[in-house]
């Protein structure tokens, strides 16, 4: 199986090449060459949503319709799942903004319930493709609801989510022909940042202005980084993947650990870093290869953590804005950001290098992370079955708006 190398698919990325040029390149068939090109294409996508965003003054929209004292819940699932549990983590932290994010499928099988749970009068529902299934019959839910306020967030721009939300954020510039969320995930997380902070007041002027400076700065990082992540699973073969992070990172964790077993079919497992040492470590050894993103809060912590795997023979891999002498000396790959941009701003690019990895295992392994086995972009269901109690309740008691 050949492989495409960052060079053709830096080719194809450039936007000033001929659209013959990637014609020809999905002619061939090239196994995970569409998502290669998508992760390489993100500081470029992010600098088009930032002026996609500022030119439909989108934040400013919809920063009038929505509060930053009512509680938020999101409802999602896969990727868009954990991109909006990061989403709660980094509102919460940064803008005390009270946050619940549920997968849908909890959502309906219990909304009356998370609604009064969660107090939410703000709802997000978030689709790359705007037909998730599960996320759709949520929005159905609460479509007639006068008590509440919807947002819908996908790629598509003729999704159902247009007809079901009050307010809408399409972002299609950013979508993939590939199967797995790559540059949608972080163009998303992107936007939601910036409407946190807009919502919040824009007390803090330096955060929106850092996200801006993040394209010029993760051009070249991802230039210097790219070929280093994918040449080191060329050297070994890993039986099992585990990714670490503390508070927010964490669910770069779970984002990672899901990369990768969509895009190789391999096990993988995410857990609080500091989690690792009660239990989890027992898998450590040769075989496993053990990716920490560090965080600035817990950094020293998780540092002594990476030191101490590394000595039970595990492979590690280590993504750190700066890195102290120790722990360049106990990561077997070391990625470092080494940027003075606040951690607010480093979690999309933070987010990358499990897009490389999962490409490259699954390449590795013969698979075509384009298109993996089992999967499609998005997750059409059948009607419910006839004596399903998903979300029948809610109907008749929540209230509703008259249809007319």
């Amino acid at each position: 199986m050949k492989k495409p190398s960052v060079k053709t698919a830096r080719k194809i990325t450039d936007t000033k090449r001929p659209a013959l040029s990637t014609k020809i390149a999905v002619e061939r068939h090239v196994p995970g060459l569409h998502t290669l090109r998508e992760t390489l294409s993100q500081p470029a996508m992010w600098a088009e949503t930032f002026m996609q965003l500022d030119t439909a003054k989108t934040v400013d929209r919809l920063a009038a319709h929505f509060s930053a004292e009512q509680p938020w819940l999101f409802v999602a699932c896969g990727s868009s799942y954990y991109l909006s549990q990061l989403v709660c983590s980094i509102w919460s932290r940064n803008f005390s903004f009270r946050c619940t994010a549920v997968p849908a499928s909890e959502f309906l099988f219990a909304p009356e319930g998370i609604l009064r749970s969660s107090g939410a009068k703000q709802i997000v529902f978030i689709s790359r493709s705007g037909e998730t299934t599960e996320v759709i019959r949520a929005a159905e839910v609460l479509k007639n609801r006068v008590d509440v306020r919807t947002l819908g967030v996908t790629c598509n721009a003729t999704s159902r989510l247009d007809e079901l939300c009050a307010h809408m954020s399409t972002l299609p510039w950013a979508d993939e022909k590939s199967t797995v969320m790559t540059r949608s995930f972080t163009s998303i997380l992107l936007f939601f940042q910036l409407l946190g902070d807009r919502i919040s007041g824009g007390g803090n002027a330096q955060l929106s202005a850092a996200l801006k400076e993040l394209p010029a700065f993760a051009q070249p990082w991802l230039d210097a980084n790219a070929d280093r992540i994918r040449k080191f699973i060329t050297k070994r073969k890993f039986a099992d993947f585990v990714f670490l992070g503390q508070g927010a990172h964490y669910w770069l964790a779970q984002e990672a650990a899901l990369k990768i077993t969509e895009m190789s079919a391999s096990y993988a497992q995410a857990y609080h870093s500091l989690e690792f040492r009660h239990g989890p470590r027992s898998i450590a050894g040769p075989q496993t290869l053990i990716t920490f993103f560090l965080s600035d809060a817990a950094d020293a912590e998780e540092s002594l953590l990476v030191q101490e795997l590394k000595a039970l023979k595990a492979a590690t891999l280590v993504v750190v804005n700066r890195a102290t002498s120790q722990l360049k000396a106990s990561g077997d790959l070391l990625i470092e950001l080494s940027t003075s941009l606040p951690e607010f701003a480093r979690f999309a690019v933070t987010a990358i290098p499990a897009h490389l990895l999962g490409t490259e295992v699954g390449l590795h392994k013969g698979l075509d992370p384009d298109a993996p086995k089992n999967l499609t972009r998005a997750v059409v269901l059948g009607a419910p079955q006839k004596n399903s109690h998903v979300a029948l309740q809610l109907h008749s008691s929540g209230k509703m708006r008259a249809n007319h």
